[in-house]
């Protein structure tokens, strides 16, 4: 049982469930924010499309290039949000002074 526990305060063997909750969670937070902030910025880009008679050119233009932005927005925001909920999650290491203290 020792062992076990070492090697999973190491960093290896298997998540606890707090920790799988803890990621779950993290991951559907990631993705709904990525998802309202590209909703916003589409509906920013896009949105004169539907209050304002446009050339079919410019409408072509503002909804393209709005999905891309969204689109691109998601990407950013999901990966960022995941990237930072990983770095925290490391626990420090042994015998190492924490920037903290």
């Amino acid at each position: 049982m020792r062992e076990q526990g070492e090697h999973r305060a190491r960093g290896g063997g298997r998540r606890g469930q707090a920790e799988r909750d803890a990621i779950t969670v993290e991951t559907g937070y990631a993705l709904c924010s990525a998802a309202f902030a590209a909703a916003v910025v589409f509906g920013a880009v896009a949105g004169p499309v539907l209050l304002f008679g446009l050339p079919a050119a410019l409408e072509t233009v503002l909804v393209r290039g709005g999905g891309v932005l969204a689109g691109a927005l998601f990407a950013v925001r999901t990966v960022s949000v995941l990237v930072r909920f990983r770095r925290a999650a490391q626990p420090s290491q042994p015998g190492r002074t924490s920037p903290d203290s």
